[in-house]
């Protein structure tokens, strides 16, 4: 059977048709393409716009990254079990990767809530602390493996010494068979990483706290303190133990920006000044009480929009805080008993 040859002309044709249509397809990808990342860019400018990531510092001479802001774990607890998961599952969602706790919060519920919320993936996400009020080491060891057992994890980011509020408490704790040695024991087995104390009354204790240690060869991770507009004016942590701190690269973790809300009741300076005074500090982390998704979003936007506050700015809100702060009466955590644990339970220090 023969074959019926194309004439030159109509195969020059056919050829051409096929170059143009190649053509015409490969201009068209090009411009989807084109298209599609042009829209892809929008969408990422947009979204970085509309949620901003939470910036990290290095905490200390851990050298591990925390979020400049830490989720309060006291104040997990305080609404309904689902809203406080919720609210701990979209920190970590957010960026917020510092998680606050400990031992006796809400007679334990705060860290039994928070191990919840950190199943599904979600405790790869914390830097995960907690704290323990025991002053002997039998107490500090149980209240240890007791807060492990609540909050479903093998080891514990940060264990604090909580409620260092006591002229006595640092000797308590460096005694023989005192609480450090569990806290040493620990971290020996993989069970906690860092160590460092906590609180809230004064900041001769805490300096004393610090020499204690020293004397026994040993440099804490991390100190946890109040730090905000009003400490300025009154038995100040900032002054007298924060470049202590610094000097010895020690972790600074800022707590009570807003100092359990009473601060605002001033009528001085907004959440948003509040936040932003003890984030332009010297800190690797504030850490703030959120009860509501409301609270929550108040502090993310501090955190994804903070801007140090520039020196005149940081006097303007200092000149003008300076008359109602001058007598502690917005830092009750230092004047008297209403923010003190351990003072109504002693049985917690073993």
């Amino acid at each position: 059977m023969s074959s019926t040859k194309k004439p030159e002309s109509q195969t020059y044709a056919i050829d051409n048709w096929a170059e143009s249509f190649t053509g015409l397809i490969s201009r068209r990808n090009f411009f989807l393409l084109t298209l599609a990342a042009s829209i892809s860019s929008q969408a990422r400018t947009h979204g970085a716009t509309l949620r901003k990531d939470v910036p990290r510092r290095v905490l200390g001479r851990t050298g591990e990254k925390v979020s400049i802001i830490g989720l309060g774990g006291y104040h997990a607890g305080s609404p309904d079990e689902r809203d406080g998961i919720r609210i701990i599952q979209s920190a970590l969602d957010s960026g917020i990767n510092f998680l606050d706790n400990c031992w006796d919060y809400h007679n334990g519920e705060s860290e039994v809530r928070m191990g919840k919320a950190l199943r599904g993936g979600y405790r790869d996400k914390a830097f995960l602390m907690t704290k323990i009020d025991g002053r002997d080491r039998q107490t500090a060891q149980k209240q240890i493996d007791d807060s492990l057992r609540r909050l479903q994890t093998d080891h514990i980011d940060l264990m604090q010494i909580h409620e260092v509020i006591r002229s006595t408490d640092p000797n308590a704790c460096f005694r023989a068979n005192g609480a450090i040695e569990a806290l040493l024991a620990s971290k020996k087995a993989g069970k906690i990483r860092f160590i460092g104390f906590t609180g809230h009354k004064s900041p001769e204790i805490h300096l004393q706290m610090l020499k204690t240690a020293f004397a026994h060869n040993f440099t804490f991770d991390t100190v946890q303190m109040p730090l905000n507009v009003m400490d300025a004016h009154y038995d100040s942590f900032e002054k007298l133990v924060l470049p202590v701190l610094q000097e010895h690269n020690i972790g600074v973790i800022g707590m009570k920006p807003l100092g359990g809300g009473v601060i605002l009741r001033s009528g001085v300076v907004s959440a948003q000044e509040c936040l932003r005074y003890a984030l332009s500090l010297k800190t690797s982390v504030v850490v703030t009480g959120c009860e509501s998704m409301e609270n929550l979003n108040q502090a993310l936007e501090a955190a994804q929009n903070f801007v140090e506050l520039t020196p005149s700015e940081k006097l303007a809100l200092i000149a003008k805080t300076a008359k109602v702060a001058q007598n502690g009466q917005f830092e009750l955590y230092k004047s008297s008993e209403v923010f003190d644990g351990t003072t109504k339970h002693p049985e917690w220090l073993g």
